[in-house]
């Protein structure tokens, strides 16, 4: 059984381009957790955490242009929890990179906290403006 599961309740834009990449960002926690359930979650944080400051570096860069697009008004506060997102997987980064031992599980709860509370609460609150968004629009046509 996986670590974390995808759920419906994590569904932003219904399988376009944030979800596949939230689900990408599961796959990844799950890869990590194996790893370390193994002993060699160590031996994988290197090149995790590569992948995972290139692959949210992008993702965030497209998630913001998109809340931009759909005129979010809590944009600017979404963006500082990405900017703090990605400080923490900095960090992690040096940690390892000083020999911390603890770096594995440090990220495995980063990662699945970020998926839990962000994607879950943050991310939302995106889907449901663009909801209300649409239904207004149906609205004004009918």
């Amino acid at each position: 059984m996986a670590y974390f599961e995808w759920a419906s309740d994590m569904v932003i834009d219904h399988d376009g381009p944030i979800d596949q990449d939230h689900r990408r960002l599961v796959a990844q926690v799950n890869r990590l957790h194996d790893a370390t359930s193994q002993g060699s979650g160590q031996e994988i944080v290197a090149g995790l955490l590569e992948e995972l400051l290139a692959d949210t570096k992008e993702h965030l860069a497209h998630e913001e242009r998109f809340m931009a697009s759909v005129g979010f008004p809590e944009s600017e506060a979404h963006r500082k929890g990405h900017d703090h997102f990605v400080a923490e997987l900095v960090r992690l980064k040096e940690l390892y990179e000083g020999g911390s031992p603890t770096v594995a599980t440090r990220l495995s709860q980063l990662l699945r906290d970020w998926l839990s509370l962000h994607i879950r609460r943050n991310d939302k609150e995106v889907r449901l403006f663009m909801d209300k968004q649409r239904r207004l629009k149906a609205l004004k046509k009918s």
